[in-house]
């Protein structure tokens, strides 16, 4: 694990304060600000190393505490003779300025300063005679001289702020040498609140694993002796109630301030705010206290005794019940009393378990459903714990628990939760479909009322749906929504199963769909996970459509809704929103994060697992990983699951992305047809869209005419695009090609919009006309490189062209490859003479014979 932390997320304040160390006007210089920790030294020593880079004469001085009682104690190193204050101070000046080169002096901790040694820097700026670089920790009392340096602008002054989430993800990454799990990067975030001093101290070798290449958290993150030694010694410090405020507040924040000033003396809250270790929030109807910094409560939750902690958390939870009666108060209360000695609330537990199953909290549903069932909780209590068990993948113990569900269900209404429950567990985590439809429409038979009925025949159609049949999924879940008065339960699985429908055939209701779905999750406690296949399917048919601006603002705010929970698929979601646009990196990144979290469910989970590697591998393949796309792509094979066939027309598109990148562009475009065939076999209208636009990208010159129909049938931007470049590669038309181009820039598809642009270029050359090709080659590499680093067989040709027909590059591609004639031959289904006579004539033009000549041409070989 490497231990290197580089200079991160400071780029921009280096330049200002290597900028104003230039300044040759006056000596001038600046004044870093800022809390402990946040990077004044690194950044000061950093702008330092420019200067000397340049030739300056360096002094580096440390002011400390020690040297503070010592008049000119910072700079005892280079005092001269003693003598009087005025002579001695003249006399460390010409020393420090002393000669011809430009002189730096770099002055750490100046609110350290004595005296003498701050009028010292004082002097070395009014009289020009140095450039200064001090540090100053925010809130510390400095000396007049040192203060002066700002108030009166000799100095610039530069506020230093704690990195910001992204920064702090960049600097964990770089530690870490990799790609670092979304949910662990925001725990160290919150943690350090961007402290790099905190940050160091937290990411410790052997507490980070890694899989799949990237790293998580082994545990919890353990705050090290270091930094709970630095805040129990503040906290110590501190009177008896002042550290009683603290406590209550590590155990449950914000609190407030009246119930702090009731549990303890008062004053005591204003003593903690005065010591600068509590802050009060005035915007919420009341005044609120929470703790500035979070690691004072991760050292101090570690620190109260078990029995202690207990106490507390019930008191805690007493004194909101009684004061706070806003929404999300149910759930602070239920986590306090689970930790409580108090008697179990089954109602509270109940509800809240139920919520945190529709925000996919499985963990937190498990506890309070099977505190709840302990305490007599009966249905609904084991109904959580049912459908919590479903999710880890552990079929057994799912089997178990619905078991139970179904003993306990005494009327219609439970006898269908308690359906619903096993043939979704059946249908989606245990991967059998079929006995899912079986169970539905037996239960439906012992069905008397309605609306109950119309529910399991929802969840038949949103089964119906996601397993590719479209048509009679759809007249069910539209029959159901638009009955009279519909049970929410019906209305919320028929919507997610029109949804798919909406979203795969192409369909403008998308949007409603989703919308529906969407109003009853929080009517169905227990069912409000369906949110994330709602949003899910609603955000690639999005992309699908080519509302990619609509696609990447419903990811983000399904992220910072749900935040880390699992089994939400956020970073699934976003990243196919981020490869939809182009940004690759950060899509795989966020792609093979969601693979690590569901790889040990395998089926279990859902078709999560599957679908993320179908976005994975073609990701991978784009960036040029051929070997990690080939890996992804063969963990997606093994974990096909029928309970999701929809998506088998983007399973064959992803294999046909790793066969264009490696070269084999004829079976990229028979697979890019054969997902269009089965997508228009199923009815799958925006499928075909995309297969058939693939191949279009690939080079396929057939597609025109079904295109143009497409846009006649679908919703969005794409079809039409999709339709006009078909059109133009087709007629071999570089002006309309360039048209579309600009179609796909607008649609914010910068992936496609390269790959048009390659082959507009392409046929420029062709026609002779090449300036039009250099600027069209010009921009199909610029939007290859803003979007990471772009592979495919469209931009290859404009990267590294070479005087060869298209089937001679693909077979020089393939025997640079290592491919023997053979093998070449049976790939594309060919004769091998036909290969050899393509090989002869690309070799006769490049004027190279052997394999490892064409792989260096082509830019294959290793360096």
């Amino acid at each position: 694990m490497a231990r290197e932390w580089p200079l991160i997320g400071r780029a921009e304040e280096l330049g200002f304060v290597d900028s104003a160390m230039r300044r040759r006007d006056v000596a001038g210089g600046v004044v870093l600000v800022g809390g402990a920790g946040v990077g004044k030294t690194r950044l000061a020593r950093e702008a330092v190393a420019l200067a000397r880079g340049r030739g300056a004469r360096v002094w580096w001085v440390a002011a400390t505490e020690c040297a503070r009682a010592v008049p000119l104690g910072a700079f005892a190193e280079m005092l001269p003779e003693p003598g009087d204050p005025h002579t001695v101070v003249r006399r460390t000046l010409d020393r420090i300025a002393g000669g011809r080169s430009p002189v730096v002096v770099a002055v750490d901790d100046a609110h350290l300063l004595d005296d003498l040694s701050a009028l010292v820097v004082n002097q070395l700026v009014l009289q020009q005679r140095a450039t200064v670089l001090a540090t100053v920790r925010i809130g510390e009392r400095a000396p007049d001289a040192v203060i002066a340096l700002w108030k009166d602008e000799l100095l610039q002054r530069m506020d230093l702020q704690p990195l910001s989430e992204r920064e702090t993800e960049a600097l964990v990454e770089a530690a870490l040498g990799g790609s670092v799990e979304g949910a662990t990067t925001r725990r160290l975030w919150r943690l350090s609140r961007g402290n790099a001093l905190f940050l160091r101290q937290l990411v410790v070798p052997g507490a980070f694993r890694c899989e799949g290449g990237v790293w998580r958290l082994e545990g919890e993150v353990e705050v090290p002796p270091i930094l709970s030694e630095m805040v129990d010694a503040r906290i110590s410090a501190l009177p008896v109630d002042v550290r009683m405020v603290i406590d209550l507040l590590a155990l449950s924040e914000p609190l407030p301030v009246g119930l702090l000033d009731e549990a303890v003396e008062r004053g005591a809250v204003e003593r903690a705010e005065d010591a600068g270790l509590v802050s009060i929030d005035t915007n919420a109807d009341r005044w609120e206290a929470r703790l500035v910094h979070p690691l004072y409560g991760e050292v101090r939750r570690a620190g109260i005794g078990l029995l202690r902690a207990r106490r507390l958390c019930g008191e805690i939870a007493m004194a909101l019940a009684d004061i706070d009666s806003r929404p999300d108060a149910a759930a602070r209360r239920a986590l306090l009393l689970l930790d409580s000695d108090l008697p179990a609330d089954v109602s509270l537990f109940v509800r809240v378990g139920e919520q945190a199953l529709g925000l996919s909290d499985v963990r937190l549903a498990d506890r309070l459903g099977r505190a709840a069932v302990a305490a007599g909780g009966g249905f609904r209590a084991q109904a959580i714990v049912a459908y919590a068990a479903i999710w880890p993948g552990m079929p057994e113990a799912a089997d178990v628990e619905l078991a139970r569900l179904a003993e306990l269900a005494t009327d219609e209404g439970q006898f269908v939760r308690a359906t619903i429950m096993r043939a979704t567990g059946l249908a989606y985590m245990m991967a059998h479909p079929d006995q899912a439809l079986t169970l539905l429409d037996n239960g439906a038979v012992q069905v008397a009322d309605r609306p109950l009925r119309d529910a399991l025949r929802a969840v038949h159609a949103m089964t119906d749906s996601s397993t590719g049949r479209l048509d009679a999924a759809r007249v069910v879940a539209t029959e159901i929504l638009t009955s009279d008065h519909p049970d929410d339960i019906a209305v919320l699985f028929s919507a997610c199963a029109l949804v798919i429908w909406a979203a795969v055939t192409g369909c403008a209701d998308l949007a409603a769909y989703a919308a529906r779905g969407m109003t009853v999750c929080d009517k169905v406690a227990e069912f409000a996970n369906l949110r994330v296949p709602l949003i899910s399917q609603y955000v690639s048919g999005l992309v699908w459509s080519g509302h990619l601006d609509r696609a990447s603002a419903a990811a983000a705010g399904y992220r910072d809704a749900v935040e880390d929970a699992p089994f939400t698929e956020s970073s699934l979601i976003v990243g196919i929103a981020l490869l939809a646009r182009g940004e690759l990196a950060l899509a795989r990144n966020l792609l093979r994060q969601e693979c690590v979290r569901f790889a040990p469910l395998g089926r279990s989970a859902g078709g999560a697992y599957f679908g993320a590697l179908t976005t994975l591998t073609p990701c991978l393949a784009v960036l040029g990983e051929l070997e990690a796309a080939r890996e992804a792509q063969a963990e997606m094979r093994r974990y096909r699951t029928p309970a999701v066939t929809f998506y088998e027309p983007v399973e064959l598109l992803a294999d046909a992305w790793v066969a264009a990148v490696e070269g084999n562009i004829s079976t990229a475009i028979t697979l890019a047809q054969e997902s269009a065939a089965i997508a228009r076999r199923h009815g799958q209208h925006m499928h075909t869209v995309m297969a058939l636009h693939t191949a279009t990208r690939f080079g396929d010159r057939t597609t025109a005419t079904e295109l143009a129909e497409l846009a006649t049938r679908v919703d969005g931007p794409r079809a039409p695009a999709a339709a006009a470049h078909a059109a133009a590669l087709a007629a071999d038309d570089g002006a309309a090609l360039n048209a579309a181009v600009v179609a796909f820039e607008r649609m914010g598809d910068r992936l496609s919009a390269a790959d048009v642009a390659a082959q507009a270029a392409v046929s420029f050359f062709q026609h002779g006309r090449k300036g039009s090709g250099n600027l069209a080659a010009a921009r199909a590499l610029r939007l290859a490189a803003d979007c990471g680093g772009a592979h495919s067989p469209a931009l290859a040709l404009v990267a590294s062209p070479l005087p060869l027909s298209v089937r001679e590059r693909e077979i020089v591609t393939l025997a640079a490859e290592g491919l023997t004639n053979q093998q070449i031959a049976d790939r594309l289904t060919v004769s091998r003479r036909t290969v050899e006579g393509h090989l002869y004539r690309a070799s006769t033009k490049l004027g190279v014979t052997s394999r490892h000549d064409f792989s260096t041409i082509l830019g294959l070989a290793a360096d």
